[in-house]
């Protein structure tokens, strides 16, 4: 099936967050400008530098059974949570399972994670030293493999088209639903489960991070912590969750009768070659993938409404990405809005593709682009059309919608979603 013939369409789509714990709350919660995050209150976070985080908002263990959610590293545990609402919602079984209107042979599962599972790893570790060899779980390596999350979500929805899992640090989730997208365009897979997931609120990484200088350490006030745009930023705040999405083949989706919510046009994919932590600060990568995206898709600039920036906070990071909007699309920037969620959400780093990208099919169903929240003075090197503290609504006809993610290493991935045209 060539790639010009096939188009791909967004069905069903599923997430558990710092802001609720399916796409209903979480979006109730971006709309209305509530922070997710808030204080560490374990006894570990006494000794870090930094003390907050974006916390899920639902325990998956009130929803996966506890026999089962032993055996799964949490960043799996979101996964399965995300995959059995969105699997429901594309109109499949009611919980994520076989479904007789899927060959199994035409499924596929695509769900990364930038870290995977290090709370299995680390945990297991301090039960090694404390209580012994025979006390390590026999669970342990198929609980902190980076591929667990895709690998159980797979499982449950009997995909045998082929099981994936990219890992480019922040950019994961958003790398996974390109990779499905592609599965269905290259005739490999009628039907795709894909996004992101991460589960790394464990003393170690925060440290680690803490110490790049890369977190914000605003202590005393969690909630502003987390400020892309803004002058005073100063890091990101990190959160955890997924965020998944059933991507098919139009003409298996309206087969079948499935309410469709968008066309998944594609993406455009580089990398900057510059720092392995640090982004090119003239935006040049991320303005390679914004153009690989127009060479490989039919998407208009003129018709591109809103961004869901990656905006993490970071001094850098922030204005990079403007530079290269203003780069790749001059004028038509002021014509998008843009948002940064990850001042709500916190950054779910390889679930932020995820679940950034089910806040984009939100954003195309409801014509509403999410505000940014502590926001108050916007950094004069921001040239673009930054949302505030109150959701604006779009325009109206057709829109086409970005969602950036970025990495460490310097991986890059935008990912292009379209309101749905067909009868």
């Amino acid at each position: 099936m060539s790639q010009t013939k096939c188009t791909v369409v967004v069905t069903g789509i599923g997430a558990t967050t710092p802001l609720g714990g399916d796409v209903a709350s979480t979006w109730e919660g971006l709309v209305a400008g509530r922070s997710g995050v808030g204080p560490l209150e374990q006894d570990w976070a006494e000794q870090l530098s930094v003390r907050i985080a974006a916390q899920i908002a639902v325990e998956p263990t009130e929803i996966i059974p506890r026999p089962q959610a032993r055996r799964l590293d949490r960043s799996a545990q979101f996964a399965l949570v995300a995959a059995q609402e969105a699997w429901k919602d594309a109109g499949f079984t009611d919980k994520a399972g076989p479904d007789p209107s899927v060959d199994p042979d035409r499924l596929g599962a695509v769900v990364a994670s930038g870290i995977g599972g290090v709370t299995t790893l680390l945990g297991q570790y301090d039960v090694l030293r404390e209580r012994g060899a025979r006390r390590v779980s026999p669970h342990t390596v198929p609980m902190l493999m980076p591929n667990s999350p895709a690998a159980n979500v797979g499982l449950c929805v009997n995909a045998r088209a082929g099981v994936h899992t990219p890992v480019s640090a922040c950019a994961s989730g958003a790398e996974a639903i390109g990779y499905a997208i592609e599965m269905i365009r290259t005739g490999r897979a009628d039907v795709v489960i894909a996004g992101g997931t991460e589960a790394a609120i464990h003393p170690l990484p925060i440290a680690a991070f803490g110490n790049m200088m890369a977190m914000s350490k605003r202590n005393d006030d969690p909630q502003t912590a987390s400020r892309p745009f803004d002058v005073d930023r100063n890091g990101f705040v990190l959160g955890e969750g997924a965020g998944l999405l059933v991507l098919e083949s139009e003409e298996h989706a309206r087969a079948r009768g499935a309410r469709i919510y968008a066309e998944a046009v594609g993406q455009g994919i580089s990398a900057d070659s510059h720092d392995i932590v640090q982004p090119e600060p003239g935006g040049n990568g991320i303005a390679h993938a914004l153009e690989n995206l127009l060479q490989n898709t039919d998407v208009d600039p003129a018709e591109i409404a809103h961004v869901n920036a990656h905006a993490t906070s970071t001094p850098a990071g922030d204005v990079a990405e403007l530079k290269a909007l203003r780069k790749v699309f001059g004028d038509h920037v002021d014509h998008m809005t843009v948002s940064g969620t990850k001042s709500m959400t916190g950054h779910l780093l390889g679930g932020a593709g995820g679940i950034e990208s089910v806040t984009c099919v939100q954003v195309l169903r409801h014509r509403l682009a999410p505000p940014t929240i502590n926001l108050d003075r916007l950094d004069p090197e921001a040239n673009a059309d930054v949302v505030g503290a109150e959701p604006r609504p779009l325009r109206d006809g057709p829109l086409t919608v970005l969602n950036d993610s970025f990495g460490f290493g310097g991986h890059n991935v935008v990912l292009a979603l379209r309101s749905y045209e067909g009868e």
